[in-house]
């Protein structure tokens, strides 16, 4: 038996996951009608600093996890990143604002910690309110829009 058929098969990531539409069984009958596709519109915000994306919607997910666990490992697990690429992101968001987003203790007893400074919840927080004045901003033009969507 070689090493790969030893191996169990990989799980999706929860990130995959999500963007994975489920499987929807067959209709029944002929006269069955399929069910109504979502209509959702949602901006996508990026902050950037020069050549650098300083927020966008995966940093601040990082944020939301960070300030939720309290951990940089435990918040890449559940957004299905590995701790290298989370602890990559939080450095460029460190240097792209005059003050760190997330200070971080190394491990130990405690194993560690990451913690959003009052700069980083400030940030986070004027980033979800940018996120709904466009949203407010867009409404009339997005009911519009969605009538003449299928």
């Amino acid at each position: 038996m070689s090493r790969d058929d030893a191996r169990p098969p990989r799980r999706p990531s929860p990130r995959r996951a999500a963007r994975t539409p489920p499987a929807t069984p067959a209709a029944s009958t002929a006269s069955a009608k399929p069910a109504a596709a979502a209509r959702t519109v949602s901006p996508r915000i990026r902050v950037r600093r020069g050549d650098e994306i300083a927020l966008g919607p995966g940093k601040v997910a990082l944020l939301e996890a960070i300030h939720t666990g309290g951990s940089l490992t435990a918040a890449a697990r559940g957004l299905g990143m590995s701790y290298m690429r989370a602890w990559k992101l939080v450095q460029t968001m460190n240097a792209c604002f005059r003050e760190p987003l997330v200070t971080t203790h190394r491990g130990g007893k405690t194993h560690g910690s990451a913690v959003l400074t009052s700069t980083g919840e400030r940030a986070l927080a004027l980033y979800r309110s940018m996120e709904e004045a466009s949203r407010e901003a867009m409404a009339a033009s997005w009911r519009e829009l969605r009538v003449l969507l299928k």
